[in-house]
């Protein structure tokens, strides 16, 4: 991953970390359920940032370079793609 989207990357994940604990120690705590679960969908949308970020990277340089080796090896990043985004490749 490009130097500077990975540092973004870990600074976002590291932002994400401190909210989690948050929602945890909220949940320790007692607080209020639509307090905890609004917490909880910053978390998620902000993990979703993340997530696009490292994708857009991978798109940009490891599908980019598998396209330019050939056939098998860009089926076998489109085939993680799929995976991981739980799609089926028929």
């Amino acid at each position: 991953m490009e130097n500077n989207k990975k540092k973004e990357a870990l600074r976002r994940l590291k932002i994400i970390k401190g909210h989690l604990n948050k929602v945890l120690k909220m949940a320790e705590e007692d607080r209020y359920c639509i307090d905890i679960l609004n917490q909880c969908s910053a978390v998620q949308s902000a993990l979703k940032g993340v997530s696009g970020l490292i994708l857009s990277q991978h798109l940009r340089e490891c599908v980019a370079e598998a396209m330019k080796k050939g056939k098998g090896a860009r089926e076998k990043k489109i085939k993680e793609l799929l995976k991981i985004y739980q799609l089926s490749d028929k």
